[in-house]
């Protein structure tokens, strides 16, 4: 048997001299200040958080923590696709808000059913149907695509599943920081659990029709590819919902800064979505989320792609910073004041979701140049000839 080249013995050489210096330059030392870690460590998961290993000198104070992944939640499996969730019990602050991000396979359903909470949904890729009936017996039947939302008001059945191709993933968002997906009402569960003779009389069927009902909850599970749209919609007297339940969010124009783009999903444009409102924001490199905050709810963000950085100040000197990329949670309680900054070398894209009908922030930037300039001169000790340059227009990404 022949050895390792020198080539790739240098190589390998290279690369754990490469990963010892990092390893380095990864420590709890700012100036003369910390020292390096002598016992464990977890190394890939200090590299993802720099600024809780070396947080900024303005960090001060106890906070809570304000973010949570995906990546680090429990999956439920199943035949057709599976699901995991990020509740009030994974992130202890998050009491408005909570998400569950699932993928479907081509033909993979996620059972008919219904929850207590009204139900958002941004579609993260491939292709999906869903179907959806209201208290006056209106249906509802369409076909999303990646970009897209739809609301399903609290109580109203409903159900998903993915065409052809990949299937798809999307992230669900449920305006209770204590919904679980184990607290849904499925109509399999439902079968499963009222006497035969009962469902037979208020179907007016024979109650050996009933012989092959699942004796459990699907859950999500495995079925044949739809028809084409049009073959699979059903005829109903009454008619179409009033309200569109689909919303094509990346189809509309967005709000243009030098830096990024925002998109809002609101009652003003979405106006079955009254209890969840949503930005799409997207940040370029170099550049963030203007310093802001939210007068009306707390904000529950998840990351889509790209790398940021957050620091939220909460008062009474109180100040923290958190890291995020894919598949990060974060959350951001009401009126305090946040950034968000691309730290990474491609756009970061995130949304921001509140439990509100409406979407609303106040700009530092915007409330300083609409303020007496001498007021605010007294506060800061700014130049004045430096706060009449400020912008009057609020702009979301500078």
């Amino acid at each position: 048997m022949i050895g390792p080249s020198r080539r790739i013995l240098l190589a390998a050489a290279a690369a754990l001299g490469a990963g010892a210096a990092a390893a380095k330059d990864n420590e709890p030392i700012s100036g003369n200040r910390g020292a390096n870690i002598l016992g464990p460590r977890d190394q890939p998961r200090e590299d993802q958080n720099p600024d809780i290993l070396r947080p900024p000198s303005t960090d001060r104070g106890t906070m809570p923590n304000l973010r949570f992944s995906f990546a680090d939640a429990h999956v439920k499996a199943r035949d057709g696709g599976w699901s995991r969730e990020v509740t009030q019990r994974e992130l202890p602050i998050s009491t408005t808000m909570a998400g569950v991000n699932m993928r479907l396979k081509a033909g993979g359903v996620r059972e008919l059913h219904w929850h207590k909470q009204a139900e958002w949904a941004f579609m993260l890729a491939g292709n999906a149907r869903v179907t959806a009936v209201d208290n006056d017996g209106l249906n509802f039947i369409a076909d999303v695509k990646a970009g897209d939302l739809w609301y399903f008001p609290a109580g109203i059945p409903h159900s998903i599943q993915g065409l052809s191709g990949e299937g798809c993933e999307f992230l669900l968002a449920f305006p209770d920081g204590e919904f679980s997906e184990d607290n849904t009402f499925a109509i399999t569960d439902l079968f499963a659990h009222n006497p035969r003779d009962a469902l037979a009389k208020d179907l007016s069927i024979a109650p050996d029709a009933l012989r092959n009902i699942p004796k459990e909850e699907l859950f999500i599970f495995q079925a044949d590819l739809p028809p084409p749209l049009r073959e699979d919609t059903v005829s109903d007297p009454h008619g179409r919902v009033a309200q569109d339940m689909v919303f094509k969010l990346m189809e509309r124009p967005p709000t243009n800064s030098p830096g990024g783009r925002v998109r809002i999903a609101d009652t003003r444009n979405f106006p079955i979505s009254t209890d969840v409102a949503a930005a799409h924001v997207e940040v370029d490199p170099g550049h963030m989320r203007e310093i802001h905050w939210h007068p009306n709810a707390d904000e529950w963000q998840y990351y889509i792609s790209g790398k940021a950085r957050m620091t939220v100040f909460g008062a009474e000197a109180k100040a923290r910073t958190f890291d995020f990329q894919a598949g990060d949670v974060g959350y951001v309680p009401m009126s305090m004041s946040h950034f968000i900054e691309n730290t990474g070398s491609e756009p970061v894209r995130f949304l921001e979701l509140f439990r509100s009908p409406r979407f609303m922030d106040v700009s530092l930037a915007q409330w300083m140049a609409l303020t007496p300039h001498e007021l605010v001169q007294a506060h800061l000790n700014i130049d004045r000839s430096m706060l009449e340059r400020l912008r009057k227009e609020k702009q979301p990404v500078v």
